[in-house]
């Protein structure tokens, strides 16, 4: 029968409120598992990278520490006091620490005594390169080195760091492993559980709950089963005060229509038909802009998925590439943040709900302000800009911010495609009530069957080009949503030496001769 649903003889094979549980309570179930999963696998490592961090902390609050009471000229340095902060978080971190001078022999440390000569020996170890065994280094720099260790006399895992101070002292800090993974034991254990309990209670309350949203649904089922049989006079009666009694209601008055005429129900068909392919119309859009979206995204997710994979791997150490990886993926997310802002700013003018505010203003002062704006991209370009500075004001009435968005995109597309004689020239002239504003650059003309396709979403002439300077092919798509929400013309038009993009725009006359259409709403114009 389609919707998932078999019926065979009038009954139902899987009813929506079972549906419904096993849909809602499989989502649950699978999203407690997949969570336990990642968390047994991923959970104990991110423990450790977090360790990490404090070990670091802690190598430079023992360094600080170390410069500043060698500077104090302290003769006894068993005499001294450790600062409470750095005992503090020693303790609440678990942290172990030693620090040597450059004979190897401790100066301050918070371990037992019995300790002390093991920790002594393993960094003198370290340090002469002694001790190779039983090591894996995560992190290594100039000052400091970051390992997993195993201790063979305490018969421990620890995670480590040892390094040099600018003074010469050594330091080493160690966190036992095993408590780390316990911490991560523990907490994988009781996320199952709360699951467990979350899955139980879920479906108990589930089920109560669709069983009461599903009944009205199952007598309409019955309505629609005695109207199959031209039994009109079964009426729908529950009272839910939700869009089910609207569904119910209508059944009622869909069976007084038929019993009526049944002229009226082939008229009903006939709307249900233009619905249903209006909705695969929009349907088609959809996928079709969704594919368009997919594929935009795809390289720069993937260009920032590489990276960040390379940035975590440590797969270069040195500060230079790493910056490098950085603007990469700084860059790429640039890009996706612009094109899904354009996409928001044109589905609002798509969809009628972005209103225009309606002013007088002069389109020759707007334009030469586009172009101080773009004065660093001109440069860049190496751009022959030309514009009559000093010709007479040309007053139109538009929403400016709006406008102003059309100029900006107009010229900033002359700008990436640019060639030969890279000029870019604008003009504003009166052709009997409007204003025609135009964009002429130089270089290659569009192909004459591309020319109906530029104002097209995602549309890209040269696609090379385009991902060259970072274009979404969603610019020329706003321009002609805004101007169609102004109810006026835009265009373009190929000449031999280049391209010219134009838009048009009501006068408004002089200040002095026309009413101020400042703050007017279109909407209240009309």
């Amino acid at each position: 029968m389609g919707y998932g649903i078999q019926i065979r003889s009038g009954k139902i094979k899987h009813s929506i409120r079972n549906q419904i549980a096993l849909i809602f309570i499989g989502m649950t179930l699978l999203s407690v598992v997949a969570i336990a999963v990642i968390n047994g696998f991923f959970l104990a490592e991110y423990y450790i990278s977090r360790k990490t961090d404090v070990l670091k902390e802690a190598y430079d609050n023992l360094g600080t520490f170390d410069i500043a009471l060698e500077s104090s000229g302290a003769a006894d340095m068993g005499d001294v006091s450790v600062p409470i902060e750095l005992k503090k978080s020693s303790m609440e971190n678990n942290l172990t620490w030693i620090i040597t001078n450059s004979q190897g022999q401790a100066l301050l440390y918070n371990v037992q005594e019995r300790d002390v000569d093991r920790m002594e020996a393993s960094l003198f170890g370290y340090q002469t390169g002694v001790d190779v065994q039983r090591k894996e280094i995560l992190e290594k720099t100039g000052d400091y080195a970051i390992q997993k260790s195993r201790d063979p006399s305490a018969g421990m895992e620890y995670l480590e760091l040892w390094g040099e101070f600018s003074n010469g002292n050594s330091c080493m800090i160690r966190s036992p492993l095993e408590s780390i993974r316990e911490s991560a034991s523990i907490s994988n254990m009781f996320y199952l559980y709360v699951g467990i309990i979350t899955i139980l209670v879920s479906a108990s309350i589930l089920w109560v709950i669709t069983n009461h949203l599903t009944k009205p649904i199952s007598e309409l089922t019955a309505i629609s089963q005695r109207m199959s049989e031209l039994d009109f006079h079964t009426k729908y009666q529950s009272r839910h005060s939700n869009e089910v009694d609207l569904l119910g209601e209508n059944f009622n008055k869909m069976s007084e229509q038929l019993e009526g005429t049944i002229l009226k129900l082939q008229s009903a068909n006939a709307q249900l038909e233009k619905d249903i392919a209006e909705k695969v119309k929009i349907d088609e859009m959809r996928k079709e802009f969704l594919d368009n979206v997919s594929h935009e995204l795809k390289t720069p997710i993937a260009l920032i998925q590489g990276y960040a994979e390379g940035l975590k791997d440590n797969i270069m150490d040195d500060v230079e590439s790493r910056d490098f990886y950085c603007e990469v993926i700084m860059d790429e997310a640039s890009k996706m943040n612009i094109m899904v802002k354009k996409l928001l700013t044109l589905n609002q003018l798509e969809s009628g709900y972005d209103r225009l505010f309606m002013e007088r203003f002069d389109i020759v002062d707007l334009t030469k302000g586009v172009l101080q704006n773009s004065e660093i991209l001109i440069q860049q370009k190496e751009a022959k800009i030309l514009f009559e500075e000093q010709q007479e004001p040309v007053y139109v009435c538009a929403d400016e911010f709006k406008i102003e968005e059309v100029v900006t995109n107009f010229f900033t597309n002359a700008l990436n495609h640019l060639d030969d004689e890279r000029t870019v020239e604008l003009k504003i002239h009166r052709q009997g009530d409007v204003a025609r504003i135009t964009v002429f650059n130089s270089g290659q003309p569009i192909p004459a069957e591309a020319l109906e396709h530029v104002w097209d979403k995602f549309y890209k002439v040269d696609k090379a080009r385009t991902r060259e300077y970072g274009g979404s092919g969603i610019g020329l798509s706003i321009v002609r949503a805004i101007m169609e929400s102004h109810g006026q013309r835009c265009g373009v038009e190929n000449y031999d030496n280049g391209v010219m993009f134009w838009f048009e725009l009501p006068l408004a006359g002089e200040p002095e001769d026309k009413e101020s259409f400042d703050g007017t709403d279109l909407d209240d114009r009309r």
